[in-house]
């Protein structure tokens, strides 16, 4: 037992022993990596970073966010930003509800909730030239 603790002291000190090995290799990965973690911005791929700069510049190519509230009258409906002619919106109907209903919404008439009655109305949207594939 004596001498197992002798070898353990021994390579933790000085230049010799696996202790050594570490700090060398520690010291060329922080070489290679530019000494820090990369941020978001500099790791994500493709099209994941076009969407997050879009995203940092107040955009939202995605409509990931719940539409602005309206006064909800058939004349001043939510509305609903679709690149396609129907879209299907889901309504909570009231605050704190975790039942989603969810309903087909046409372009050109206001509709209205099924359930609540909040109307609804899809408004056509241009998606941006670098969100398009190149097959469309």
């Amino acid at each position: 037992m004596s001498s197992y603790r002798a070898d353990l002291g021994a390579g933790c000190r000085g230049s010799e022993g696996p202790r050594s090995k570490w700090s060398c290799r520690t010291a060329w990965a922080s070489r290679v990596c530019g000494g820090g973690v990369p941020t978001d911005e500099k790791q994500v791929p493709g099209l994941e970073k076009e969407v997050m700069i879009t995203a940092c510049r107040g955009l939202h190519p995605y409509n990931m966010l719940a539409p602005k509230a309206a006064s909800d009258t058939k004349e001043d409906a939510n509305l609903v930003p679709s690149i396609t002619n129907k879209h299907v919106v889901g309504c909570t109907c009231e605050e704190g509800n975790s039942a989603v209903i969810l309903f087909w919404l046409h372009k050109g008439k206001t509709q209205r909730c099924p359930s609540c009655g909040t109307h609804y109305k899809l408004v056509p949207q241009q998606l941006n030239s670098w969100l398009m594939p190149a097959h469309w």
